[in-house]
């Protein structure tokens, strides 16, 4: 198919370049999209999770890329390429999202979905990866489609690495299993993507950087080479299975013997990891367990080779706030949900991540409710967030004003100082903060028009989304001040596909970029702490031969030096702990004490199916349930009764497993019978080849529950392990 438009329908497309808000100038070209507004805000375009599929009823379709000269110039570059339409939308009508600007500020890539249904017509189509050149005011713009990207999935989000690589999130399985796609989540078991990838254009080389069981969002590369992003941490039990248990519903859940494209479907749901939902009466009667709910939207970080995967400085729940988590057992009063961080504010959610370029110690994104917004709200700062900084050194600073991550009730008055909703905000090199901004404070809706055989229909989103300048009051506060156009207005109709759907209002105009070049960081490689490297010398073992049979064997190697040792805010799950017949302790005056014996590991198995509530048939794809390890078999093996795809902790409490990547993990400390103590409460993923080294179970932040800083010792797990691999032949 030829998307390129003729020459002829050039011309009949609106004015591809003419004067916006001239009042206003910056110091670079701003490049930024416009959308069809899509009111719905449940797996739609801009919603907060599931938004990455390319249907024109969840996407649209009539939006293009345009560029904004630092004199108020606009330009519509998709349009000026050849691609897209106005009017009823056909085989070149196009939808765009996530411009990402080189390096050398001179290229763009963006992620675009090219062609629209005709009536009753069904049809798949996928977002894919484009670059665009030619950005100058006096330049015709070439678009170009990256080659080597997978054309059977969807691929959103791109940024450029520092070597060459496109780093963006993809919907394509994990392995590449057809029976796993898609990939269902763990809240609603709606498509997910699957993480962060890896693409080297040149070959076409990809690399499953992260595994996700919810998704990854934004990524880009930030001045201290650090892949930074937004990721779904849901890790907890299915909640729609819970309401089949409890006859509050029927999502028709049931369990897959394997991941197998072949595998039985079983007369089961059971889950054994982590503990029940909160709601889940049935599974919960007789235990001394609290129900378990996870759900927060944080920042993550990774190198660009996916090794080193974890929250940015180690930075969680506990320094930012988020949803209410009980004390994990009812029968131990010195655990609480209270924690010991000083930070004023809290957040719940942190979307849309920027970097500060006046001050690389910045981050700032958009703390914004789940649904409702299209993860619009309260723009904040999270500070210190240059490597070397612990959790306890970072704080949330509000931006504009609290009442703007909150939605307004209909018929409610919003308070004085609510401005509305941000999304996609953005500091430009003069210090200038920019935003797409609704002064709309309830949540979204269509409140348009449908004729009543839904044969044509108008929708109209409450939501008006602008680009706009942000001034700070007196008071501190930021708010919405100009705008950066008079406004962007297009004739545009589609089938969608049963009704005909017309949009004849201003277009939404989100994710602004500034274009100019950037010094490209250094390109951050594995290392390994000196108490590993004493052992590996010790042992007469070369980390690079180490790594040379790890990756030959696709695992990855993971040693803790003493799990005993947790951070001095963590009072939600056990902290006196006592390694087994061992001396080895981290206890405090008060509390029970726990002893440790096995550090069990988990693996995210997607075996949860759907039926719904009227059928028999399985739906297409799968949900991740977390499976005793059960992939490796190199580690020392276990004593009888141990629990399954478990480790003993050594004498010091270090650990040392082998473990498989490019999948998801956690784990959980348990005590000689089995039984888990403490929990690990996030999804981690490794490469084949990586060696990842924590001091402690939860990471000490300035210090551990005794007040003492992270355990140095030399591990003696690593060293047990090492013996057994070169007693066996392996090293």
């Amino acid at each position: 198919m030829n998307n390129k438009l003729t020459t002829l329908s050039v011309a009949l497309l609106a004015p591809l370049a003419f004067s916006a808000q001239a009042s206003v100038t910056t110091p670079n070209p701003i490049v930024f999209v416009t959308q069809v507004p899509i009111p719905m805000d449940f797996c739609t375009i801009n919603a907060t999770f599931c938004n990455h599929q390319a249907s024109i009823d969840i996407s649209g379709r009539g939006g293009d890329l345009w560029i904004r000269y630092p004199n108020g110039t606009l330009k519509n570059l998709t349009a000026a390429a050849g691609y897209g339409q106005t009017g009823l939308q056909g085989d070149q009508a196009i939808q765009v999202r996530d411009p990402a600007v080189h390096w050398n500020g001179k290229k763009i890539i963006f992620s675009m979905v090219i062609g629209a249904p005709k009536h009753y017509q069904v049809v798949s189509y996928r977002w894919q990866l484009y670059e665009i050149t030619g950005l100058g005011k006096n330049e015709i713009p070439v678009i170009t489609k990256v080659p080597g990207q997978p054309s059977n999935y969807n691929n959103v989000n791109p940024t450029y690495g520092t070597d060459g690589r496109i780093i963006f999130v993809s919907d394509q399985p994990r392995g590449g299993q057809a029976q796993l796609y898609p990939q269902l989540d763990e809240y609603e078991e709606a498509p997910s993507n699957t993480g962060l990838w890896s693409l080297n254009p040149s070959n076409g080389k990809q690399t499953m950087l992260t595994h996700s069981p919810s998704g990854d969002f934004d990524p880009f590369i930030d001045s201290f080479g650090r892949v930074t992003f937004t990721r779904w941490d849901h890790l907890q039990q299915d909640q729609q299975a819970a309401g089949d248990r409890n006859g509050t519903d029927n999502y028709g859940t049931f369990n897959y013997s394997s991941e197998a494209a072949n595998a039985k479907i079983l007369n089961s749901r059971q889950e054994v990891f982590p503990e029940p939902l909160t709601f889940d009466t049935i599974s919960l009667a007789g235990t001394n367990l609290h129900g378990h709910s996870f759900n927060h939207f944080f920042p993550w970080q990774v190198h660009e080779d996916g090794t080193d995967l974890e929250l940015v400085n180690h930075i969680g729940r506990h320094e930012l706030g988020g949803s209410y988590v009980d004390a994990v057992f009812t029968d131990d009063p010195v655990l609480t949900y209270l924690t010991n961080n000083s930070n004023p504010n809290k957040i719940s959610n942190f979307f849309q991540i920027s970097q500060d370029p006046t001050n690389p110690n910045y981050f700032i994104g958009i703390n914004a409710p789940e649904f409702g917004t299209h993860a619009a709200g309260q723009i904040v700062r999270l500070t210190n967030v240059a490597p070397g900084h612990n959790a306890d050194q970072m704080t949330i600073d509000y931006l504009t004003d609290k009442s703007t991550a909150s939605i307004v009730a209909d018929g409610a008055t919003p308070p004085p100082e609510n401005s509305g909703h941000y999304r996609d905000p953005n500091i430009l090199a003069n210090g200038t903060l920019i935003a797409a901004h609704t002064f709309e404070t309830r949540q979204d809706r269509n409140e348009g028009t449908t004729t009543p055989n839904y044969s044509d229909t108008y929708p109209q989103a409450r939501y008006a989304f602008r680009l706009r300048t942000l001034k700070q009051l007196p008071n501190g506060t930021w708010t919405a001040d100009q705008p950066l156009t008079s406004g962007i207005s297009k004739n545009i109709t589609y089938y969608g596909p049963d009704s005909l759907f017309h949009y004849t209002n201003e277009l939404w105009e989100l994710q602004p970029v500034e274009v100019k070049a950037t010094a490209k960081p250094t390109k951050l490689l594995p290392t390994l702490d000196t108490p590993e490297q004493q052992v590996l010398q010790e042992e007469g073992v070369s980390e690079a031969s180490l790594r040379q049979y790890l990756q030959s064997k696709g695992l990855a190697l993971a040693i803790m030096r003493n799990v005993t040792t947790r951070d001095h805010s963590d009072k939600q799950q056990p902290f006196n702990l006592a390694v087994a017949g061992s001396a080895t302790q981290t206890v405090t005056p008060k509390g029970k004490v726990y002893e440790v014996a096995h550090f069990q590991v988990f693996q995210a198995d997607q075996l949860r199916g759907l039926t719904g509530c009227c059928s028999s048939t399985p739906k297409p794809g799968r949900r991740v349930l977390a499976q005793p390890l059960h992939s490796v078999t190199a580690n020392i093996p276990e004593a009888a009764g141990a629990p399954k795809g478990s480790v003993k902790v050594a004498a010091d409490g270090s650990v040392a497993m082998l473990l498989p990547t490019r999948r998801a993990l956690s784990w959980q400390l348990t005590d000689s019978q089995g039984k888990f103590v403490v929990r690990e409460r996030n999804w981690l993923s490794m490469q084949p080849g990586e060696i990842r080294t924590c001091p402690a179970c939860h990471g000490v932040n300035s210090s551990d529950q005794i007040g003492d800083p992270t355990p140095v010792n030399k591990p003696e797990a690593l060293r047990e392990l090492l013996t057994y691999l070169k007693a066996n032949g392996s090293l």
